[in-house]
C-alpha cells in the first residue's frame, strides 16, 4: 500500500515536472524579460480598500467580542478613517453605519512594481 502511494505520488510530480520543463526554452527567457517596460509605480497612490469576502461584520469597538452594528456587504461603498492595529474604522455609505471591520478581511491589494 505504501509503495503504491509513493509511485503515484512520483509519477504525478513527473507529469508535471514535463509541461514546467519544456513550456519555456532557455533562450527565450532573457527576450520575455525584456519586453516588459521597466518603471517604477512608487509614485502612484496606494490602491482603494476592498471587502475580500461576502460580508464584514461592523463592529461597535475594535474588538471581536464588542456589539455588532451593521454587516458590510462586498457590493456596498464605504470610506476608511482611522486604522488601529488590524481594524479600521469606516463609515458604510449604502448603510449610513459607522463602526470597526477587521483588516483581516478589509484591506488594500498590493500593487506589483517593475523595476
Amino acid at each position: 500500500m505504501r509503495s503504491t502511494r509513493i509511485a503515484v505520488s512520483a509519477a504525478m510530480l513527473g507529469a508535471l515536472a514535463v509541461p514546467v520543463l519544456s513550456a519555456i526554452p532557455a533562450g527565450a527567457a532573457p527576450a520575455a524579460v525584456a519586453a516588459v517596460p521597466a518603471y517604477s509605480c512608487h509614485h502612484l497612490p496606494p490602491l482603494p480598500y476592498e471587502v475580500h469576502t461576502k460580508a464584514v461584520t461592523i463592529r461597535s469597538k475594535a474588538s471581536s467580542k464588542s456589539t455588532a452594528v451593521g454587516i458590510l456587504y462586498k457590493s456596498h461603498r464605504f470610506s476608511v478613517h482611522t486604522k488601529s492595529g488590524n481594524w479600521l474604522y469606516i463609515t458604510d455609505k449604502s448603510t449610513g453605519v459607522k463602526g470597526w471591520v477587521s483588516g483581516t478581511y478589509v484591506y488594500r491589494d498590493v500593487r506589483m512594481c517593475l523595476s
